[in-house]
């Protein structure tokens, strides 16, 4: 059932979450036709605190190039104007578990997006700056996308760092 499959105002409950990840019967899950793979967050943590022990703060890039790339593969099978395909972007990521998303502000040179409940946030655990580096890629070419030009992407505040949500802020560069 997907989220096209609730009707306006049913409740979703945890019998009911909306859901376009199918099995493919041969090993593999898609979304909306696109190959995808279930990884547990503390996995995927627990390789970005391996990479911060070797390369230290340099670890945030290549987590974050990491994001870019699977962003802009899934944003190939987006088509619209700016506001559909940010829509469309940000509905998917709630659907695949990265957390609540929610968008603050489009403008012509910005995209600020808030993010509750964020996976990463919530198995790394306490930290000092924010870390959710996987999420700020896909945002920072979502930007891109939608705003038509180089972006970047900052984390202005994280819930590993005791926000109550994380929030980015991509601007034109």
């Amino acid at each position: 059932m997907g989220l096209a499959d609730v009707a306006e105002g049913d409740p979703v409950t945890a019998d009911r979450v909306p859901s376009r990840v199918e099995a493919d019967g041969a090993g593999g899950l898609t979304y909306q036709g696109s190959c995808y793979l279930l990884v547990r967050p503390e996995t995927l943590v627990a390789l970005q605190k391996a990479v911060e022990a070797v390369l230290g703060e340099r670890a945030a890039a290549c987590l974050a190039a990491g994001g870019r790339a699977g962003g802009g593969t899934a944003l190939q099978a987006l088509e619209g104007a700016a506001e559909e395909i940010v829509a469309r972007l940000l509905a998917m990521g709630g659907e695949i578990g990265w957390g609540a998303f929610a968008l603050e502000r489009l403008g012509s040179d910005e995209l600020v997006v808030s993010v509750r409940n964020s996976p990463f946030a919530r198995a790394y655990g306490a930290a000092v700056t924010p870390v959710c580096h996987l999420t700020r890629g896909v945002l920072e070419r979502l930007a891109e996308v939608a705003l038509g030009a180089p972006a970047v992407a900052t984390e202005t505040a994280c819930a590993a760092t005791g926000a109550p949500a994380c929030r980015f802020v991509a601007r034109v560069r």
